[in-house]
């Protein structure tokens, strides 16, 4: 965005909005509408998510790793590519991985950070409602529909032609349950003994938490199916074990974003480096993860996931010992499937430079324009740009989120100057 266009943005702006957003860079921590009007290098990065989606490398589904130092603006990437992938018509969600609250080898918590945090173009609300409101327009028949499958024939359930065959079974009866109306009973059939568990009131809380992941006992899922006409529940149990499961449900709806009308999903991870710095066990399992979302295989499509690293994940990577066996009561194992520093040699991969001196010049008067605006003061002519160029001088050597920090002091000391009408 160049600088009329960012004067003109700051002008139609909320002052609450404006204000915001720097005490966010003050605190060294992006903001929406800051990573809207300061982005530097905006071609670039939009050609890197382009060709990640479209053309990626050999074997490889679409992916793309951000690389960059720590303060080096992974995050303030990815939020940018997230409003991008909004605009261009995708279902989004970024998450943050963390080895405490959402490990990555816990896929089960990593499904369930990447519910609560997803984000449509078109709807303001949670998946659970936006699945509601597209399904009952799928069964009347207001949308476009694939061929029903021979599943959906057998058993009379409409909705089944929406899900894709991949999809596990347990997710597949929540969904369906979750579409279909619940059945009516009259007052003296609810009095009967063998429909004492006829809760409708209850049942979509119960759909909605075994649907973002939340652990739900099988007995109330068996009910909640009961009276919503999932008829072919019983075919296999109603729960989910299995963590690679989760892995597969996210496919499944990524795919199944497409038949809703939408691009697809991009997920986006930030602290990716945190997979690394895990014990060895962990680490084999994230890997196996990793593995299956680069290569996934073309059967379900609509997923692209984008992580955002330091070196040291790639380091860590190439140092891994992929030879190193462990002793169990079943006997000898590999720690690792195999050499993922090998099999992943061709990831597509941006990597974040330094902004050249020009770029930060033209950075500081952006910075200059959201900063007066906020807080609606002139400053004088020439000076501010002097101390502010003074500043860069002096913070060459740190990280850019630390320099743009250093720039909001300088711009609040020259503010309060002003105000105290210092000489």
């Amino acid at each position: 965005m160049d600088l009329s266009s960012v004067k003109n943005t700051i002008q139609q702006e909320r002052n609450f909005t404006l204000r915001r957003a720097v005490e966010r860079l003050r605190e060294g921590i992006f903001d929406p509408f800051a990573v809207q009007l300061l982005t530097a290098r905006e071609d670039k990065l939009v050609r890197a998510f382009d060709q990640g989606l479209s053309s990626p490398g050999d074997n490889f589904s679409p992916h793309l790793c951000v690389c960059g130092d720590y303060g080096q603006g992974k995050s303030h990437s990815l939020a940018y590519l997230q409003e991008k992938a909004l605009e261009d018509g995708f279902a989004t969600s970024m998450i943050n991985l963390d080895p405490r609250e959402v490990p990555f080898h816990d896929f089960r918590q990593v499904y369930r950070a990447l519910l609560a945090r997803i984000r449509f173009p078109d709807h303001e609300g949670t998946f659970f409602s936006r699945w509601r409101s597209w399904s009952e327009d799928f069964s009347a028949g207001r949308t476009h529909r694939s061929a029903p499958t021979e599943r959906a024939k057998d058993n009379g359930n409409r909705i089944l032609a929406a899900l894709p065959d991949e999809m596990p079974h347990f997710f597949k009866a929540m969904l369906t349950a979750a579409a279909n109306k619940t059945i009516p009973l009259s007052h003296k059939k609810k009095a009967l003994k063998k429909h004492r568990q006829y809760r409708p009131r209850e049942f979509p809380f119960l759909l909605k938490r075994a649907l973002s992941g939340t652990i739900v006992p099988v007995y109330r899922l068996r009910n909640v199916c009961k009276y919503r006409s999932v008829d072919f529940y019983k075919s296999s149990p109603l729960k989910c074990t299995n963590p690679h499961d989760y892995l597969t449900q996210i496919f499944c709806m990524a795919d199944l974003f497409k038949q809703m009308g939408y691009k697809g999903w991009v997920v986006l991870f930030d602290e990716g480096e945190s997979i690394a710095q895990t014990r060895i066990t962990s680490r084999s399992k994230s890997y196996q993860y990793l593995h299956r979302i680069f290569l996934n295989s073309p059967a379900v499509t609509g997923l692209y996931p984008i992580f955002a690293f330091t070196d040291d994940f790639f380091f860590r990577l190439k140092e891994e010992n992929y030879d190193r066996i462990r002793v169990t009561k079943k006997g000898e194992s590999f720690y690792f499937d195999m050499n993922y520093a090998h099999a992943w040699k061709s990831l597509d991969v941006h990597r974040l430079h330094d902004l050249s001196g020009q770029e930060w010049n033209e950075l500081t008067r952006k910075l200059l324009l959201l900063h007066t605006r906020a807080y609606k003061w002139a400053p004088e002519n020439g000076r501010i740009q002097e101390e502010m160029e003074t500043v860069l001088a002096q913070t060459v050597n740190r990280e850019t989120r630390l320099r743009m920090q250093s720039l909001i002091n300088q711009l609040d000391m020259a503010h309060q100057e002003q105000v105290l009408r210092l000489p």
